[in-house]
């Protein structure tokens, strides 16, 4: 057979039919960058609004709006301010019962002397020592009354801006209205009276652990159990529980008695045991950092003004947030505590 004579294969379109798609198919557009960064951020931002929709996290954004809004923290400082000033007329009763109980005893004033001048190698710096305790002694019953009425004054004084704080953050509206205003001498008596009532409350709260903590080691050392090791860190734990009941008598008092208006039952039950813990948990971190502050040259002269400072602002930034977590709760089938006129 000839190749003129030979039979041509036909081609088919078909054949080459994937080849020809595959070259045609336009290539695949890249998404921009910044619609990476749009997809993402609207990610983040629908995450955060579930978040924020939560009501733990509502309330807790509420508390924390409300306490900037009505200036917690400009409240607080005031309030540290006050309570350290008033730190000045009680060291003033205090060394003026030192000088009662030392006049009383000639024989622990004599010892005291004879251990100044043997701790004290300059003889000048000793007999300043001396001669300032003299006149602490002769002087006791001036200085005593002198810091009752200027701790008396003070403490009025810091009872009043703890009770305008505590209602700043507690009121419906910011500004205060007709009924907020009252008459001098009746703020003076109601601050007094709310005086009294905050350092009995304190003196319970005080006494409930030192007597509760007394009666534990008591019981641990009379059935012997002093030394179990595994046992220790329950104590601990019923150290601690005692510790916040007694913390938590304070606050409950603190925020149910200061503001004009009856706070929710369940509100104040719940922002109380906020205050409660965190209070106890400012003491403890106290407790572990000012021991390493005062170890330096600087700390020793300054370490206990500033963990004292420290102390009071913190108490403070944590009463007025409580009490603006508790104005701001919203709970269903929550009354009013019995007693007061909402206002």
């Amino acid at each position: 057979m000839t190749p003129e004579n030979h039979e041509k294969r036909p081609t088919h379109d078909l054949d080459y039919q994937p080849v020809r798609k595959m070259a045609e198919q336009p290539p695949e557009k890249k998404r921009p960058a910044s619609d990476k960064l749009n997809s993402t951020l609207n990610t983040l931002t629908s995450t955060a609004k579930k978040i924020q929709r939560r009501p733990m996290i509502a309330h807790l954004i509420r508390a924390t709006e409300r306490f900037n809004d009505r200036m917690g923290n400009q409240f607080g400082a005031a309030i540290t301010y006050f309570s350290f000033l008033s730190m000045i007329p009680i060291l003033m009763v205090s060394f003026a019962a030192a000088g009662f109980v030392l006049a009383s005893h000639p024989t622990l004033l004599q010892d005291i002397f004879d251990k100044i001048l043997m701790s004290v190698s300059d003889p000048t710096m000793a007999m300043t020592l001396k001669n300032t305790i003299n006149i602490a002694v002769q002087q006791r019953t001036t200085v005593g009354i002198v810091g009752l009425a200027i701790a008396l004054y003070s403490g009025i004084n810091w009872m009043g801006n703890l009770r305008e704080a505590i209602r700043a953050q507690s009121r419906d509206v910011w500004e205060r209205n007709a009924q907020d205003k009252e008459k001098l001498w009746v703020k003076y008596f109601r601050d007094f009276i709310s005086l009294i009532g905050l350092l009995v409350a304190l003196i319970i709260t005080l006494s409930i652990t030192s007597i509760a903590g007394a009666a534990q080691q008591m019981i641990i050392s009379a059935l012997y159990l002093d030394y179990i090791e595994w046992l220790k860190p329950a104590w601990r734990l019923i150290g601690l529980a005692i510790s916040i009941f007694a913390n938590y008598l304070l606050f409950f008092w603190i925020f149910w008695r200061l503001p004009r208006h009856r706070p929710r039952r369940k509100a104040l039950i719940r922002g109380t045991l906020i205050a409660a813990i965190g209070f106890e948990v400012i003491k403890i971190v106290m407790t572990w950092t000012l021991p390493s502050l005062v170890k330096s040259p600087s700390g020793a002269a300054f370490g206990s003004v500033l963990g004292l400072m420290a102390f009071f602002y913190f108490f403070a930034r944590l009463t007025l947030f409580c009490a603006a977590w508790i104005a701001t709760a919203h709970y269903k089938d929550d009354p009013r505590m019995p007693g007061r006129t909402p206002r």
